[in-house]
């Protein structure tokens, strides 16, 4: 088991660089942001392990979304959250399966073709804007994904925009506060970063959960005017 961890890792690593990237810092925390993880390793995104490692279905129930939301998966990758918030909302529901990388969207599309999925609209991104219509949303969730970003600052701003009043925005990040959590450091964030970061673009940190193993469940909502 250790072996297969070992080898993951050392696989999510490979992926990382093969997304070209000019590392950067953020300019109002001084985190450094972690390279963009490759189309080439989505079989990290699918790993059996994750079930136990993140515990994916616990998270969408802390956020208790309804049925007949519309959220947008943010970094959808190839859909391992997407399936389950198409699910969660139900066929009223609507989400958005956000990412940069078109062949990830192509993965996405073909799943959801063969699982018979129709309440997902794909949207391919930029990396400084989501590409989300004005006030579509009622929850953006982004899965050890903001760490990623480049243009954290311009994509927030576009996340805001795509808010609904009374929206949330969820982060879900490895807890850079455990040292023991096998995930290189650039990939893990604390809480008072992302409540630095992500308070300075109109947005309030409203909660912090940590139900899950390995990861901090952050919630921001929008700033009264």
């Amino acid at each position: 088991m250790r072996q297969l961890k070992l080898t993951a890792l050392l696989a999510l690593a490979l992926a990382s660089v093969l997304v070209a990237q000019t590392p950067g810092t953020h300019p109002i925390s001084g985190r450094r942001f972690a390279p963009v993880m490759g189309w080439q390793g989505a079989d990290w995104l699918e790993r059996n392990e994750r079930v136990d490692e993140e515990e994916p279905d616990v998270a969408i129930e802390v956020l208790k979304i309804p049925k007949g939301a519309s959220v947008a998966d943010i970094g959808a990758g190839s859909g391992y959250m997407t399936v389950r918030l198409a699910k969660r909302v139900g066929p009223t529901g609507t989400v958005y399966a956000n990412d940069v990388q078109p062949q990830m969207l192509e993965m996405l599309r073909r799943r959801l073709e063969k699982e018979k999925i129709a309440n997902v609209t794909l949207v391919q991104g930029a990396v400084d804007d989501p590409k989300l219509p004005p006030a579509s949303v009622d929850l953006e969730l982004m899965v050890d994904v903001y760490h990623e970003f480049s243009q954290p600052q311009a994509m927030l701003r576009g996340l805001r925009q795509a808010l609904k009043p009374g929206g949330r925005l969820v982060l879900l990040e490895y807890r850079k506060e455990d040292p023991s959590i096998p995930i290189r450091l650039e990939h893990k964030m604390t809480v008072a970063e992302a409540k630095m970061e992500v308070e300075a673009e109109g947005f309030t940190l409203s909660k912090v959960d940590e139900s899950l193993p390995r990861q901090h469940i952050l919630i921001f909502t929008l700033r009264s005017p």
